[in-house]
C-alpha cells in the first residue's frame, strides 16, 4: 500500500474513530486509496500515528457506508464503483433533484435565491483557482440548499441517506476534464428557472444536469480502469 496517509490530528474535538473514518473516507473519495486496494489495519495505524482500535472501528463504519468490503479470510478492500451502482444511484438522484428543483421554483424566498446565486459565484472563483476541494464543498452546499427550499422534510431525509454515496461520485465526476465549467452552466440554468418561477423548466434543467453528471462519471470510470 505504501505510505499514502499523513498522521491524524490528535487534538481534534471529534472522537478519534470519527477522525480516522473521515480521513479514510476522504482518501477513498480522492483516489488516494484506490478501488481494490487492500487495507491493512497495522499499516494504517502506523501511518496515522494511532492504535489499531480506532482504525478497526472506522473500517467497520466505512463498510456500512459501502466504501470498503470485508472478505472472510481474505481481508478488507476498498470497494469498487460499478456501472450498476452508478445507474441505480442516478435514477434515484435524478428524480429527487427534479422534484426538489421544481418545488424550489414555487417555494424559494428571495434571500434564499440570493444565496444560491452567491454560491454559484463562489464556485466560479474556485474553478479559477482550480481548488477541487472547495468546489466539491460548495457544490454540496448548493444542492443542500435546493433540497431545503423545497420545504419537504421527507425529501431532505431521503437525500441525507444517500449523501455518502453521492459524495464519492461527485469528486470523481468533477475531476473529469471540462466538467467543472459544464456543471457551473447547468447550475445557472437551474437557478434561472427557479428565479423565473418556472417549475417545469427547473425540473428539466435538473434532469439534464443529472444526465450529464452520470455520463461524465461513467466516462471517468472507464478512463480510470484503462
Amino acid at each position: 500500500m505504501g505510505n499514502k496517509l499523513a498522521p491524524v490530528n490528535l487534538d481534534s474535538y471529534q472522537p478519534l474513530r470519527e477522525v480516522v473514518c473521515e480521513t479514510l473516507r476522504d482518501a477513498i473519495r480522492k483516489g488516494i486509496l484506490e478501488p481494490g486496494e487492500r487495507l491493512m489495519e497495522v499499516q494504517l495505524a502506523e501511518e496515522l500515528g494511532i492504535s489499531r482500535t480506532p482504525v478497526r472501528e472506522a473500517i467497520r463504519k466505512l463498510e456500512q457506508e459501502g466504501y470498503v468490503i470485508m472478505m472472510p479470510r481474505r481481508g478488507t478492500y476498498v470497494s469498487d464503483v460499478s456501472v450498476r451502482d452508478i445507474k441505480e444511484i442516478f435514477e434515484i438522484r435524478s428524480a429527487l433533484e427534479s422534484l426538489s428543483t421544481g418545488l424550489a421554483a414555487r417555494r424559494i424566498e428571495p434571500e434564499e435565491l440570493e444565496t444560491l446565486q452567491s454560491l454559484l459565484t463562489e464556485i466560479e472563483g474556485y474553478i479559477e483557482e482550480n481548488d477541487i476541494d472547495k468546489i466539491v464543498e460548495t457544490d454540496i452546499k448548493f444542492h443542500g440548499l435546493l433540497y431545503q427550499v423545497s420545504r419537504n422534510e421527507r425529501l431532505v431525509g431521503i437525500v441525507s441517506n444517500l449523501k455518502d454515496q453521492l459524495a464519492r461520485f461527485r469528486t470523481l465526476s468533477m475531476s473529469y476534464p471540462g466538467r467543472l465549467r459544464e456543471t457551473l452552466e447547468e447550475h445557472r440554468d437551474m437557478v434561472e428557472a427557479i428565479a423565473d418561477g418556472d417549475a417545469g423548466g427547473a425540473r428539466e434543467a435538473a434532469e439534464r444536469h443529472m444526465e450529464h453528471a452520470e455520463e461524465t462519471l461513467l466516462k471517468a470510470l472507464r478512463k480510470r480502469k484503462k
